[in-house]
């Protein structure tokens, strides 16, 4: 039986990631640090086969990409999809993470429906907002699994829509007998980890996916 291979990665590091904002379905263009990410996913991959791309709509997934098929003239076929776009934040795209900490001081942002918007932080900074909140409030963070941010998306429905895809992308890859890569985003990445290496949501928020990692899986033809 053959093995089919998926490549999913995120984008480099935007000039927004960089900063501290919140961007969500904001686009974001690759910070000088982004495009070394990028270059590093495009080495990792340089060896690998695979016959179709996928990005998103946003500037930052479509250029990380365009790095990484320098290197694969055996792709022919760019695909478009937003199932894996990025979590949408809603009321707090383009908001500062310091400004969202500082409201959380306040009590102006409800715990229970905001918190864990702040999943996408580094480890460092992670620990710095435990260490603000407190040990109770900080445990609230991870409550709102199932409950979006205002105007924005919970992690339920970017799981949703991820699902979908990964089923779509299955059926694809089996009828063309193709590998594929995927340039998408931390959150929509988050979400396929869980579904395809079958974690808990528990385990599946406190991941961090880093800018310049390719992860791999298999899928039986």
């Amino acid at each position: 039986m053959v093995n089919y291979k998926i490549y999913l990665f995120r984008h480099g590091k935007t000039f927004f990631n960089a900063k501290g904002i919140f961007t969500g379905w904001k686009d974001s263009k690759l910070a000088p640090e982004g495009i070394r990410n990028a270059k590093k996913v495009a080495e990792i991959l340089k060896n690998k086969k695979f016959q179709i791309a996928f990005q998103t709509r946003l500037s930052r997934s479509k250029d990380t990409l365009k790095y990484v098929l320098k290197f694969h003239p055996e792709c022919k076929k760019i695909l478009t999809d937003n199932r894996m776009i990025e979590r949408s934040y809603g009321i707090l795209e383009g908001k500062s993470h310091k400004k969202f900490i500082d409201e959380i001081g306040k009590k102006i942002v409800d715990l229970k429906i905001e918190g864990d918007a702040i999943e996408n932080l580094n480890p460092e900074n992670r620990k710095k907002v435990e260490k603000f909140l407190g040990e109770e409030e900080y445990k609230a963070i991870h409550r709102g699994y199932n409950v979006a941010v205002p105007k924005g998306e919970s992690f339920a429905d970017v799981e949703k829509r991820v699902k979908k895809f990964i089923i779509h992308l299955k059926k694809f890859i089996r009828k063309n007998k193709v590998n594929a890569a995927i340039s998408a985003h931390g959150n929509s990445i988050r979400l396929f980890r869980k579904i395809m290496e079958k974690t808990s949501k528990d385990e599946a928020v406190k991941w961090f996916i880093p800018y310049d990692k390719v992860f791999e899986y298999n899928i039986k033809g």
